[in-house]
């Protein structure tokens, strides 16, 4: 199996990929396998058109109009 020498990988981006990896339960090294095997997976590409399903799909759960001060209020209680 290849190997890959990273160098200079910036702080910030080492300390997140050790707190992905944390949370999944897996090797720093396993983590970074499968985060660049999921950025690499045709059937994973990024569909522009899903946020607004998302959020049309968000939007049909409620019978009333939701303004984005109620947003931002639920977002910083966590609830977002």
């Amino acid at each position: 199996m290849p190997n890959i020498t990273l160098k200079a990988i910036p702080s910030k981006l080492h300390r997140a990929l050790k707190s992905r990896a944390k949370a999944h339960h897996r090797s720093l090294n396993k983590e970074v396998i499968a985060t660049l095997q999921a950025a690499t997976d045709p059937a994973r590409r990024f569909d522009s058109t899903a946020p607004a399903g998302d959020a049309k799909a968000a939007r049909s759960l409620f019978s009333r109009v939701i303004t984005a001060k109620e947003i931002s209020s639920w977002t910083k209680q966590g609830r977002l």
